[in-house]
């Protein structure tokens, strides 16, 4: 529990200062398709997870971004988060958080800093529950030629504005080989400029079936929650003066329902 509350308060604070999200400040936000096969046409055996399980075509918003913020050009951890809309239903979306990873049986737990936003995959870290499986979740970006894309935001949003960006989602157990899921395609932001960004969140927008594990499930939830309060501090206390913390810094709300709401 000490643990907790101090992730919770670091995020927050980082998140007050910053006014924005403890990691991956700034961001491009993306429309996108997400395309599910479903395992019955193919005759694949099944995931025992209904959305991966059935047929089906979801508006996407996704956000790429660099973990640290730091300069274009330098490598950082690259964000990928990715809000499926009405994936469990009408009004029932599925949230992926994946960073910039290896593929190995360790290295897709790891973070790896990357210039090039197409140089190799991102992954969720932690394993999700999927069906009757813990397995990681990865995107792997579809190549075509030797197309290079630096991953900061000008350069994607030029990229972007060239061509769609595609990518194939899959999940893995340590013992399996890499099985395709889903594809989704990233498209240029829409003219009329860029809309907030959704509050991602894997443990609040999960879905049955299909959902983190409990392993350091405490720990990240609470970060999640320090950081979407960190955000939303200076909203609710603006007569606050600079630099000074409220009385509940470092406090982790009473939980309530679902982890990180």
């Amino acid at each position: 529990m000490a643990i907790e509350k101090q992730a919770f308060g670091v995020a927050r604070r980082l998140a007050r200062r910053r006014s924005a999200p403890a990691l991956h400040p700034d961001g491009l936000i993306c429309p996108g398709v997400l395309d599910v096969p479903g395992t019955g046409a193919a005759d694949a055996a099944p995931w025992g997870v209904p959305f991966l399980d059935r047929t089906g075509r979801y508006d996407a918003a996704v956000r790429w971004s660099r973990a640290l913020g730091l300069p274009a050009g330098r490598p950082d951890g690259l964000g990928l988060a990715v809000r499926v809309e009405d994936a469990g239903g009408p009004g029932v979306p599925l949230d992926l958080l994946m960073t910039s990873s290896g593929t190995g049986r360790l290295g897709r737990h790891v973070p790896l800093p990357r210039r090039d936003a197409l140089a190799g995959p991102y992954s969720t870290l932690l394993s999700y529950r999927t069906g009757g499986r813990e397995r990681v979740v990865a995107a792997f970006p579809v190549r075509t030629g030797h197309r290079r894309v630096p991953g900061d935001p000008d350069a994607l949003r030029r990229a972007l504005d060239l061509a769609p960006v595609r990518l194939a989602l899959c999940a893995a157990a340590p013992d399996e080989p890499w099985r395709p899921f889903a594809t989704l395609t990233v498209r240029a932001p829409r003219p009329q400029g860029e809309p907030s960004a959704p509050a991602f969140d894997p443990y609040l927008h999960a879905l049955a079936g299909l959902r983190p594990t409990h392993r350091l499930h405490g720990l990240r939830a609470a970060a999640y929650s320090g950081s979407r309060h960190g955000r939303h501090a200076m909203l609710t206390a603006p007569h606050e003066p600079a630099g000074h913390e409220p009385a509940e810094q470092g406090q982790m709300p009473r939980r309530r329902g679902r982890p990180g709401s």
